[in-house]
C-alpha cells in the first residue's frame, strides 16, 4: 500500500519538529514546508533543514515571501523592540504576532498539498503554552479547514482535506515529552525570536522563556545554546 502524503509546516522550532515526528509516526510520507518571510534571522530555517533531514522528510522546500514588506511585528520590523521581560499584559496580543501569518502559510501549504494530492496538512500551533496569537486557536483552524474544502479543486471534487493540530491542547512539557519518545533531537532546533547567526538563543524573549519552562516542567535538559 502507498503511504498517504502530508504537508508539514516546519519552522525549525521545537513545536514544528515535534509535529513532523508525530506525522511520521502516524505513517505519513512527509513533505516539509518552511518560509523565509522576512523574519529577523534565518537560524530557524537552517534548523528546519536539519530537522527535515533527521526525521526523514521526503522533500523539504523553503518558500520566500515578504511579510516584512508590511511590518507590524517585532519579528519582521527592526524598528519595533523585541519584548524581553515576558508577557507584560495577560490576554493582550503581543507585538511578536505577525499579521495573518498562519493564514498566509497555510494557504501555501494548501496549494502544495493540492499539487501533491495530499489530503493532510500538519501545523504545530498551540493554544496552551503560547503567546496568545489569534491564529493558533482551534476555532481558527476549523474555519480555515472549512474554507479550504470550499476553495480547492480537490475539495469541490469530494476530497476531505484535514488540517491536523496535534499539539494544540498540549503544554510545552507534554510536547517535549512526546517528542523525546519519538526520537526528536531538540539540539537541532532553534526556538528564539532573535537568535544569532550561529543559532544561539537570547534566553529572554517569549519563545525562549516558554521553551525553557517546558523542559523544566518535563524534568528534561534543554539543549538550547545561548549567546554569551
Amino acid at each position: 500500500m502507498m503511504k498517504k502524503k502530508a504537508v508539514i509546516l516546519l519552522s525549525g522550532g521545537l513545536d514544528s519538529a515535534t509535529c513532523l515526528a508525530i506525522a511520521k509516526a502516524k505513517g505519513f510520507d512527509c513533505y516539509a514546508l518552511s518560509f523565509d518571510y522576512g523574519q529577523r534571522h534565518n537560524a530557524e530555517l537552517q534548523a528546519a533543514a536539519r530537522v527535515a533531514k533527521a526525521l526523514g522528510a521526503i522533500e523539504h522546500r523553503v518558500i520566500k515571501i515578504d511579510l516584512a514588506g508590511f511590518g507590524g511585528s517585532a519579528l519582521t520590523d527592526a524598528n519595533i523592540a523585541m519584548p524581553v521581560d515576558g508577557i507584560e499584559v495577560e490576554n493582550e496580543i503581543p507585538v511578536t504576532y505577525v499579521p495573518a501569518r498562519n493564514t498566509v502559510l497555510l494557504s501555501f501549504a494548501l496549494a502544495w498539498s493540492e499539487v501533491l494530492k495530499a489530503d493532510d496538512i500538519f501545523i504545530g500551533v498551540n493554544a496552551v503554552d503560547y503567546s496568545g496569537y489569534p491564529d493558533c486557536r482551534p476555532e481558527y483552524i476549523s474555519a480555515f479547514q472549512a474554507m479550504a474544502r470550499l476553495a480547492t479543486k480537490v475539495g469541490v471534487e469530494g476530497s476531505s482535506l484535514n488540517i491536523h493540530t496535534p499539539l494544540i491542547r498540549w503544554s510545552k512539557a507534554e510536547i517535549v515529552t512526546e517528542g523525546q519518545k519519538l526520537g526528536v533531537d531538540y539540539s537541532l532546533t532553534v526556538t528564539c525570536y532573535q537568535a544569532n547567526d550561529q543559532g544561539e538563543a537570547c534566553g529572554v524573549c517569549d519563545a525562549c522563556r516558554l521553551r525553557a519552562a517546558g523542559f523544566a516542567a518535563a524534568n528534561m535538559t534543554d539543549p538550547t545554546r545561548y549567546a554569551a
